[in-house]
């Protein structure tokens, strides 16, 4: 990418610095290039600012010479109100408080304002320095699950925008809302260089379209702003999604037309759809009616307040509830939790409720076909056909096109005005036999968990419950999915809060959870919870780079490397493959395991300013490592546990 080169002095010169900078021009002509960037941060408000070049007038005049200009004091004067700056002011407006990318020559002009005028001024906008594109969508991805709300994030031209597209998938897919820019050059003739055209492109979004919902390349400062208050607006509204802006460099560059700043239009109070009243009144007669009604819920809940609004609706029926594990939608420990008798509850239902189901097929694929099917979910209001993200077609009875969440309240409120008198004794009953199952399944979940328990590689439950038993008095956010720790936290932990589980990448693609285990807890920070998370050892190597961010700002999170050495799910596949070919599987870890050599994810930590503890092989030694890693996060850091674990 164009702007990320370096020049380094060959590793056999032994002039010290003083000679090198003699060698070159003397001292003082490169004194402030030779400065320490912290000495940078430091004296950015002491030291005089040397004049920004007139892109304007100074068009197709290459960088290099427009840097001499700046240096000599040349005839370049600085614009009154850059476009870039007032770009800033609209991303402020709209409640966004982070930026996270990796520097890109395209959007340089909204990186200098972002540092020199949105990081000083009031509201400030904070800066998440990163080394990959996919990093940076994917801290965006994290943080809005548990902020509820955008972050934004840059990436440049071509290249940058195709490292992050597959973050940007994960988000779609995941339906989060993420404010993503782009930047590009339309101007050809303000193109310098091999590089600038090879990194040019006219419609640049045409590479994610398919899984955003809404782009806009706008050609002045007032269509940015009306751009950037629309795609706001849409990505915030049911069903969430990530959203792109393309901004050109001259509009980022170039001075506002007469010095003048156009109006920034008021963001809107966002109200989500929900379900037409004489549909809730209708479901709630049949719920109300049924005698073995099951929920299901994936996306459900958004916010605290869905959770409580689900709680609320499934205990006025004693429902019980199926959770996917889109999102945190019920507490795990509540009597109506029922996942794990899933298999036991479903071929009986007479009725089932779906809420924001991803695959409501497969998850009700035990039900009677004759059980009544009833859909409430916000994606039915937007739907995409390239990408099948969507899953397979479910047909069923009633289709209700609004957020789940939104309508909840007022399923609620109908089964109270319809319930009669004499259905609630059967209700009681329903809750004394729901309590008793889900003890069992507790019981159950104890029992399987305490085999192996001193085997080595550690397994997966007793990983998760040494961890458990280090946080349990903590206010801690899990943020990483399960399924690869076969749902141990859910099956033993006791949690009841939105932000304990966030859910898991969407798409699934490696390379999510660091990045997005990092932007989760930048949210927790302001909160002062602890954030936890366990991934993959082949998640891990996908975007290792997640390290030197979260040290680099100080962000505090405990990163547990579920240290499998393998892709094992895909281990597993060429081993089903293998059987049926009735060939053997002796050589199915091949092309699918992380061995010669190990990876040694403590050092890694270590050298990019994290600090490690592992490889930990030893089931005994694991608790005493995470209590230790649990006190350094409380302090401020960021720590990473190397834990050689069973595959599942």
């Amino acid at each position: 990418m164009a702007g990320r080169h370096s020049r380094k002095l060959p590793e056999h010169s032994r002039m010290d610095r003083r000679e090198f900078l003699t060698g070159v021009g003397g001292v003082g002509a490169v004194s402030a290039m030779a400065t320490p960037a912290a000495g940078l941060a430091q004296e950015a408000d002491e030291r005089p600012r040397p004049p920004i070049p007139n892109q304007a007038a100074e068009q197709g005049v290459p960088f290099e010479v427009q840097a001499r200009n700046v240096a000599s004091g040349g005839a370049s004067v600085a614009p009154a109100l850059p476009g870039s700056d007032y770009m800033i002011d609209v991303i402020r407006s709209l409640g966004i408080e982070y930026v996270a990318f990796i520097p890109g020559d395209t959007f340089k002009g909204l990186h200098e304002s972002l540092i020199n005028y949105g990081m000083l001024t009031e509201p400030k906008l904070q800066l998440i320095a990163c080394m990959h594109e996919e990093v940076s969508v994917a801290i965006c991805h994290g943080y809005s699950k548990i902020a509820g709300k955008p972050m934004a994030c840059m990436m440049h031209s071509t290249v940058g925008l195709q490292h992050g597209c597959m973050a940007l998938y994960n988000a779609w897919a995941d339906r989060v809302p993420i404010f993503a820019i782009v930047g590009h050059q339309a101007d050809a003739d303000r193109r310098v260089g091999l590089v600038q055209w090879q990194h040019a492109v006219y419609d640049g979004p045409e590479l994610v379209r398919d899984f955003t919902k809404f782009d806009d390349t706008p050609v002045t400062l007032a269509d940015f702003a009306d751009s950037a208050v629309r795609a706001y607006k849409f990505s915030m509204t049911p069903p969430y999604e990530p959203v792109l802006l393309a901004l050109d460099e001259s509009l980022q560059e170039d001075p506002a037309p007469g010095g003048v700043a156009p109006p920034i239009p008021r963001a809107p109070l966002i109200v989500p759809p929900q379900g037409e009243q004489q549909a809730c009144e209708d479901i709630a007669k049949i719920l109300i009616a049924a005698d073995n009604p099951v929920i299901l819920a994936d996306r459900c809940a958004r916010t605290p307040a869905g959770l409580d609004s689900l709680v609320e609706f499934a205990e006025a029926l004693q429902i019980p509830v199926i959770d996917a594990y889109g999102r945190f939608n019920f507490p795990w420990r509540h009597p109506l939790s029922q996942t794990d008798n899933a298999s036991y509850l479903l071929p009986r239902a007479d009725v089932i409720l779906g809420l924001e189901m991803t695959d409501f097929y497969h998850a009700s694929a035990g039900a009677d076909p004759k059980a009544k099917r009833i859909s409430i979910a916000s994606t039915d209001l937007y739907l995409k056909s390239n990408y099948q993200d969507f899953e397979r077609f479910t047909a069923v009875d009633i289709a209700v096109a609004a957020d789940a969440e939104a309508t909840l309240p007022a399923l609620t409120e109908a089964i109270r005005r319809f319930m009669p008198d004499s259905r609630r004794a059967t209700l009681h009953q329903r809750n004394a036999s729901f309590a008793r199952e889900h003890a069992e399944a507790l019981a159950r979940s104890r029992n399987a968990a305490a085999i192996g328990w001193d085997d080595v590689p550690i397994t997966t439950a007793r990983l998760c419950m040494e961890l458990y038993d280090r946080i349990r008095n903590e206010d801690w956010s899990l943020v990483n999915g399960t399924s690869f720790q076969s749902y141990w936290p859910q099956r033993l932990w006791t949690a009841d809060k939105h932000y304990q589980y966030i859910g898991d990448a969407g798409a699934y693609g490696l390379g999510y959870l660091p990045g997005a285990s990092l932007g989760a807890a930048i949210a927790n920070q302001q909160h002062g919870r602890l954030t936890v998370a366990i991934g993959g050892d082949g998640d891990m190597m996908f975007t290792p780079s997640f390290l030197w961010t979260a040290a680099h700002h100080g962000i505090p999170i405990l990163y547990i490397v579920h240290d499998n050495r393998a892709y094992h799910q895909e281990k597993m596949w060429v081993q089903v493959q293998a059987n049926l070919r009735q060939r053997g599987i002796d050589r199915a870890s091949i092309g699918t395991t992380i061995v010669d050599p190990y990876i040694d994810y403590a050092k890694l930590a270590e050298s990019m300013g994290v600090h490690g503890e592992g490889p930990v092989t030893e089931p005994k030694a694991l608790g005493p490592v995470i209590e230790r890693a649990v006190t350094l996060v409380k302090r401020g850091q960021p720590v990473l546990i190397d834990v050689v674990a069973q595959g599942r």
